[in-house]
């Protein structure tokens, strides 16, 4: 409406206003619409920054025009229409328009080298001075790196397990934890007892957030030396190298933290980014010794 019947144009639009002015635009936050379309009940992608995104990552890999809406699989839309909100994203240019940053692809390290090419932070650490990242709800993108998305296995299928109503089978749509529903949501496809799969999951999540931990003190341990040596008056220089590695170490943080499945949707990669958190931390703590 905003756009007069085009969808991008009204998106843009509203991505410029303030938020207290495009909210009263706004009566239902996530309805049946964006998800189904109201004539035919199929699945769609409706929201702009996806469309926009999913077309970037799919150009970087040679395909070009990409519309999921009539070259997605329904497996997959089962999955993209959840991606359409729980996602990394930014507000790019003046007009703020909300953009998935993808066009180099989905792992943490391409959408780094994405910000970083376009030269963007989201703020600046009042503390040390640094120009830092802000991790959004990456579920999308750490899914994708999973065994479950190698396996086919869509968002939908454990979060909104199939039922019968009936002689219907439909997606449940009390959207929710598996481990809250793990008969309907893990044992279609795993042959074992439920709390034998609930806690193989809880085991997964406990270690990844021990190791979150562990990069968390790492990262204020940085933050700490960091702050000291500028009050020392560090030589600016040096003080900069040494920001880029707060600002690597506290983006691989803020992305496993952010990212709402405490390392089950992939565990391996969530821990490959907190390793690597724990790493540029440190590797920060040395240069700054080695500097005194």
């Amino acid at each position: 409406k905003l756009g007069g019947g085009d969808v991008f144009k009204g998106f843009e639009l509203m991505c410029a206003m303030p938020f207290a002015e495009a909210r009263k635009l706004v009566t239902h936050p996530v309805a049946c619409v964006d998800c189904h379309d109201p004539k035919t009940m199929a699945i769609r992608v409706t929201r702009p920054g996806f469309l926009n995104g999913i077309r970037a990552f799919k150009k970087s890999q040679g395909v070009e025009n990409y519309d999921p809406n009539s070259m997605a699989t329904r497996q997959e839309m089962r999955s993209f229409v959840c991606g359409q909100c729980h996602v990394e994203y930014y507000f790019a240019g003046d007009h703020k328009l909300v953009t998935y940053p993808w066009a180099k692809g989905l792992k943490i390290e391409q959408i780094e080298a994405y910000y970083e090419e376009a030269g963007f932070s989201d703020w600046k650490h009042a503390e040390t001075g640094a120009e830092v990242l802000k991790a959004q709800h990456p579920e999308f993108e750490m899914w994708n790196q999973g065994i479950h998305a190698r396996s086919g296995v869509a968002c939908a299928d454990c979060h909104m397990p199939y039922i019968r109503q009936g002689a219907v089978k439909i997606s449940d749509h009390h959207v929710r934890s598996p481990l809250l529903n793990t008969e309907r949501a893990c044992l279609t496809c795993h042959p074992f007892p439920a709390e034998e799969m609930k806690a193989r999951a809880e085991l997964i999540q406990d270690r990844n957030a021990a190791l979150l931990d562990r990069a968390e003190n790492a990262l204020v341990a940085l933050l700490d030396d960091l702050r000291a040596a500028r009050a020392a008056g560090g030589p600016e220089r040096r003080l900069e190298a040494v920001m880029k590695l707060q600002r690597r170490a506290q983006f691989r943080v803020d992305f496993v933290n952010a990212e709402n499945s405490t390392g089950f949707h992939a565990p391996q990669e969530a821990a490959r980014i907190l390793a690597e958190a724990i790493d540029y931390a440190r590797q920060g703590q040395l240069a700054v010794v080695r500097g005194r």
